[in-house]
């Protein structure tokens, strides 16, 4: 793996649930996040996947300080950012930037297009010199694929797409190290989807970034991810390379979610394994006791409900050193293929 540039242990986040009006008592907590490790190196991509409501957004939040942790670390370059206030932390936010899920409501509609992706540049006077703002918006605007002469116009003069471009100069603007991107392209047309992942694509090794891709799509993910962390109730459940997590699956969670995925090939269709999950997904305010994936796991035993699984190589891998052996969380992890490979080339 790459230089560590960003390394997360044991992240949570639980909002409080309170009853009463004079004298508010908390009786409750919602889990969002409840105990999350993952490390990002210097010009990775880590993708993060999992089901709506499993605390991804909420991870995203925390790296950039728009929440505050309940507890853990979140350390740049070796230096606890949850700690930091006033200058240190706008200091820090300087190289962590994000781009956000939604296209229509991250820019300000009263705004023109200069002053959006410019805005930084009144924050933090430093990185640009005053007279230099307007060309360097420009330049931006021309780097993310727009015409520099939009500088002048306004949010709701741009398609989906285009106004995604607008918010990824805006995370550019300031030079960061990484970029979190909460489910980017999920608002957008299929076709503006890959036209978006390939222009981050392009961006990054121009730019040397490290991005934090979070998305449902498991096939966007797979393109532009070097590691994937599957998400589950507030924990990361399974995390490998692309090839490890996609052709390899070890917790049956991932295993599911790979089945789901719609297959081009029609051959390939028929020949793929279905795996459908019963029940729905557990309330964060009661997670279940052992592993939070039984109560609706096909695997699940007596060991499930009263043991906590490690995220850890699972022990019948580690002495294989093959593409199995990744951490998975879970206490009976095995190795199931559920994505058929496609036929190559055309017909004979």
């Amino acid at each position: 793996m790459a230089e560590p540039i960003l390394q997360v242990e044991n992240l949570v986040k639980h909002y409080p649930l309170t009853r009463g009006v004079l004298f508010r008592k908390q009786v409750g907590a919602v889990r969002a996040v409840d105990g999350v490790d993952f490390t990002l190196g210097r010009g990775e991509t880590l993708g993060i996947v999992g089901e709506s409501g499993c605390g991804k957004s909420t991870v995203a939040k925390m790296l950039v300080n728009l929440e505050r942790p309940t507890a853990g670390a979140i350390r740049y370059k070796g230096e606890d950012i949850t700690r930091l206030s006033g200058r240190a932390l706008k200091a820090v936010r300087r190289n962590i930037q994000m781009v956000f899920q939604d296209p229509y409501t991250s820019l300000n509609p009263r705004m023109t297009v200069g002053d959006i992706i410019g805005e930084p540049f009144e924050i933090h006077p430093e990185a640009a010199p005053r007279g230099d703002r307007r060309r360097r918006v420009q330049d931006l605007l021309d780097v993310v694929g727009l015409d520099p002469e939009y500088v002048n116009r306004y949010p709701h003069q741009f398609s989906g797409g285009q106004r995604q471009r607008i918010g990824i100069a805006r995370g550019l603007a300031l030079r960061p190290e990484i970029i979190v991107a909460d489910e980017p392209v999920s608002a957008l047309d299929v076709s503006i989807q890959a036209q978006v992942v390939n222009l981050m694509d392009r961006l990054q090794s121009e730019f040397e970034l490290a991005y934090v891709f979070i998305a449902h799509d498991l096939s966007i993910v797979r393109h532009i991810s070097d590691r994937v962390g599957v998400m589950y109730l507030g924990r990361i459940v399974e995390t490998g390379t692309d090839t490890e997590i996609y052709d390899h699956p070890t917790h049956p969670y991932t295993q599911a979610l790979l089945s789901a995925v719609p297959v081009p090939d029609p051959a390939a269709r028929e020949r793929r394994e279905r795996i459908l999950l019963s029940g729905d997904v557990p309330s964060p305010t009661d997670i279940p006791s052992g592993c939070r994936f039984r109560t609706r796991c096909f695997k699940a035993r007596e060991r499930c409900a009263v043991e906590v699984p490690l995220l850890a190589v699972p022990e019948e891998f580690r002495a294989t050193g093959g593409p199995a052996a990744h951490a998975s969380a879970c206490h009976f992890a095995e190795e199931r293929k559920v994505v058929p490979q496609e036929r190559r080339g055309g017909p004979a």
